[in-house]
């Protein structure tokens, strides 16, 4: 495992990569110093030649969508398992080195770099899982009541988001409904002309979506079609390009 952030997060992004401490170790005392790294080109990622995508890469796509889209997305448990596990081993074998008495000042520098790099991972797991526990929360009741969004979380946080609209019901009765007529303690009656309690993400608001390849015209609220090429950056409500993220044919910046 090279100690070059590219590199780093090369052998980071592989799953199911076998940790071997001796051959990991040999490969840090070997790892070329900064003057012999290659340079890195100063051209967007979308128009180099297109490489597979790996965990890592996904894993910042699903967390820039989730913080960007107004509804919740689909959970990303079997990416994350993957990811978190690389992540646990390589920390493991870095404290062995760590404590190794014939590593040098400049290896243990690097090691030093190698913490930096799993902590920066580390940061995009908690932001994207942070970022899904708001929603949940915010759009609890929501969620509960639609069974197509409840088959994009996960089981723990379906189990979080029944918990958390019991107890808001609980609060809101105890606090303020209880003195109401009972015609008017419940929070999803719809009388007309009147806004909906229950909070739902707005679908109509504006976002940048980056096409990641050719797509299909879509039709805008206005009528009019918008045809999205590779590498172009478009400004559209959520709800015209929901179904092109969900395929990951656009990523939201």
């Amino acid at each position: 495992m090279d100690i070059d952030g590219d590199d780093f997060f090369t052998n980071l992004d592989r799953p199911g990569r076998a940790v071997n401490n001796n051959a990991f170790q040999e490969r840090l005392r070997q790892a070329p110093r900064d003057e012999e790294d290659a340079a890195i080109p100063d051209v967007p990622p979308f128009m180099l030649e297109e490489e597979e995508e790996t965990p890592l890469q996904q894993l910042i796509r699903h967390w820039m969508n989730e913080r960007h889209a107004p509804d919740i997305l689909s959970n990303e448990g079997e990416l994350l398992a993957g990811l978190l596990d690389h992540i646990r081993s390589q920390s493991e074998t870095v404290q062995l080195l760590r404590t190794d008495p014939s590593s040098s000042e400049e290896e243990h520098f690097r090691i030093m770099l190698v913490q930096t790099e799993v902590e920066r991972v580390k940061f995009i797991v908690r932001s994207y899982l942070r970022t899904r526990l708001f929603k949940i929360e915010k759009f609890a009741r929501y969620i509960m009541t639609n069974p197509e969004v409840q088959q994009r979380l996960s089981e723990s946080e379906v189990d979080h988001a029944r918990r958390f609209a019991q107890l808001t019901d609980q609060h809101f009765y105890h606090a303020v409904l209880q003195s109401l007529p009972e015609t008017q303690q419940t929070l999803d009656d719809q009388p007309p002309f009147v806004p909906s309690m229950i909070t739902e993400p707005d679908k109509t608001r504006g976002v940048f979506v980056l096409a990641r390849q050719d797509c299909p015209p879509v039709r805008l609220p206005d009528g009019t079609a918008l045809e999205m090429r590779k590498g172009h950056i478009s400004l559209t409500p959520y709800s015209v390009v929901e179904q092109l993220i969900t395929r990951g044919e656009v990523e939201l910046v």
